[in-house]
């Protein structure tokens, strides 16, 4: 299974480096020159990494095939993915991808409310997304409070939800503005 790390942005500099949109908490581990990466679109890789530096926070990437300003710029909107089979597995609890969750039932108690369909990598905290039974998207906040159980071999995740929360943190689609229209 392919696991999306990054995605490419603008270049940055005459040399060919990119700007990285990061998917990955190990970006000083993963991005290291030497690095091989399969791509999607699949016609512009496979990169194989040869510099990797920070710019005002942002990771700037150098790549083999890449040596100017307007290869870059065809990279742009690439992801570059991993084969989760090569990850290291040290046995410590390094959190969940999200091929891991997606499709999983969700419930609270014994009581099914919907299943995973998105985990958000987020900042401050990861946000699972779950489809309820009636068709909408809640926002649950990926903690151990919330999400005390995930049992993948059993096929669920178990929430224990603040009261309101599956009713408060449903994302709106196609909301209507307030007020008068003119």
């Amino acid at each position: 299974m392919q696991l999306q790390v990054a995605r490419l942005g603008r270049p940055h500099g005459i040399r060919g480096e990119v700007t990285v949109e990061l998917f990955t908490d190990d970006p000083e581990g993963r991005f290291v020159p030497g690095a091989e990466f399969v791509t999607e679109p699949a016609a512009n890789g496979p990169l194989t990494v040869t510099s990797a530096r920070w710019n005002k926070g942002t990771l700037l990437l150098g790549f083999d095939a890449v040596r100017d300003r307007n290869r870059a710029e065809e990279l742009r909107g690439t992801y570059l993915f991993v084969d989760s089979d090569e990850l290291e597995d040290d046995g410590e609890d390094e959190g969940w991808y999200e091929h891991e969750l997606l499709g999983l039932e969700v419930r609270v108690g014994v009581e099914k409310v919907g299943t995973v369909a998105e985990l958000r990598t987020m900042p401050v905290q990861d946000l699972l997304v779950v489809r309820t039974v009636d068709g909408r998207d809640v926002l649950i906040p990926f903690v151990d409070e919330i999400v005390p159980e995930i049992d993948p071999e059993e096929g669920y995740v178990l929430l224990t939800p603040p009261p309101g929360l599956l009713e408060l943190n449903a994302e709106q689609e196609g909301s209507a503005p307030s007020g008068d229209e003119a």
